[in-house]
């Protein structure tokens, strides 16, 4: 968002120095219009609390919003938001035959315990979408099983 505002008011800033306008006739950036994507790209998320009321201390149902809220109102629901299940350590993956990591992201972090379980200490890795990791402890190789929706539309302006 930072950046967004920054690459907003660079233009104008640009123009102010080729003018050599005096410091009175320049914007201050607190006063410059923001942004706006003009409709495009989706719309914000809903998820934020309704806050507290006047004089009261807000508890979590009031105060959460973003990933803490979803994961709060999924428990509230009984609904399992993300997937915590343990992946299948009885076997070592291999290159022909991989440990597949279900996954709705294009990419997730995994940890590694080894085969059988518990076999070394964790070793956390990023696993992205098309590729496949070794574990540098164990040697077993992940692959992601990439579930979600395709976006080819995720770099334009």
């Amino acid at each position: 968002m930072f950046s967004r505002a920054i690459s907003a008011a660079r233009p104008a800033a640009n123009r102010a120095l080729r003018s050599n306008s005096s410091p009175s006739k320049l914007r201050a950036f607190s006063v410059t219009p923001r942004a706006s994507s003009g409709g495009h790209g989706p719309p914000p998320p809903g998820l934020f609390g309704p806050g507290a009321k006047p004089g009261e201390v807000p508890g979590i149902a009031d105060q959460s919003t973003g990933i803490e809220r979803l994961q709060y109102l999924g428990d509230a629901e009984g609904i399992e938001v993300f997937d915590t299940a343990p992946l299948d350590s009885s076997r070592i993956g291999t290159k022909k035959d991989p440990i597949l990591v279900p996954s709705p992201a294009s990419e997730r972090l995994v940890g590694c315990t080894g085969s059988p379980a518990d076999s070394h200490d964790v070793l956390w890795f990023p696993l992205m979408k098309g590729r496949q990791h070794r574990c540098l402890e164990c040697g077993s190789v992940y692959q992601m099983d990439y579930y979600g929706e395709e976006h080819h539309d995720q770099h334009h302006h």
